[in-house]
């Protein structure tokens, strides 16, 4: 069975997406199958790893996880293949309207759960880029996730509102998915020549000495030019430290994920 796993920060910034669509090439590149789903009406995990016309081909037919999630399509006739070992649940700006369209259906927040169940056998991963905000599209992606995987930037505001969003991850294990797991934080724009970035992840692991991984994101420019090309960082520029950066990312959640000890601290 496949892990589904939430990408989640209600702090807009902080390479929630750019963690999404690098995550999801690395896991592919180290062969297994894993499907991107966006979540967030932005799109950017969508306009990120495909080009200008695949954007436009799949808004134009109406085959977005919008149509799946309000317009009782169904996922598999929204699933785009965009990598050999790579799909992706495209977003569109009809997303935008699930926020106020959701709240009177049934079972609003289990909808994604339910979509994304049957496709547990057909992929290792499930990696759910979420909005930055704690609204009904986000509850669903936690409500469906076996996990949650939390980037943070490193800033002196880093820590500002991660208590309300672990004390709304206990919430969600509580009443609506027993099994919800914080997968772990991960350290996003990190500068090692900043005196800052160290003192933000010295704080980090001191209050979370189990949770964060040791894997460090590196602020990187390859990294902000890829999106534009449809790439990520990965394809861009392999060598980068970005890209080695989100495979050692990626080496430590399979770890994580069968049980072995090079996972997170």
């Amino acid at each position: 069975m496949g892990r589904v796993i939430a990408i989640a920060n209600q702090k807009g910034g902080v390479g929630k997406t750019t963690t999404a669509i690098n995550l999801a090439v690395a896991l592919a590149e180290a062969g297994l199958r894993v499907l991107l789903v966006d979540l967030d009406p932005q799109g950017n995990a969508t306009s990120g790893i495909t080009t200008p016309e695949d954007v436009a081909a799949a808004r134009g037919e109406g085959k977005t996880i919008y149509q799946a999630l309000v317009g009782g399509l169904a996922i598999s006739e929204i699933i785009r293949q965009v990598r050999p070992m790579l799909a992706l649940a495209p977003a569109g700006e009809d997303l935008v309207g699930a926020e106020i369209e959701l709240v009177t259906m049934e079972g609003r927040e289990r909808r994604l759960r339910a979509l994304l169940e049957p496709l547990r056998t057909e992929y290792n991963y499930v990696l759910i880029d979420t909005p930055p905000s704690l609204g009904i599209l986000t509850l669903n992606a936690l409500v469906a996730a076996d996990s949650v995987l939390v980037p943070m930037q490193c800033e002196y505001y880093a820590l500002e509102g991660l208590n309300s969003l672990l004390g709304t991850i206990n919430k969600v294990k509580a009443a609506l998915r027993p099994g919800l797991e914080l997968e772990g934080l991960v350290l996003t724009m990190f500068d090692s020549r900043n005196r800052l970035s160290h003192e933000i992840s010295d704080e980090v692991r001191k209050h979370f000495p189990e949770k964060v991984f040791r894997s460090v994101i590196p602020r990187s420019v390859r990294m902000s030019e890829s999106p534009s090309h449809g790439l990520s960082v990965l394809e861009y520029e392999s060598k980068s430290a970005g890209a080695e950066g989100y495979r050692a990312l990626a080496a430590e959640i399979i770890a994580h994920g069968e049980g072995k000890d090079e996972g997170i601290n």
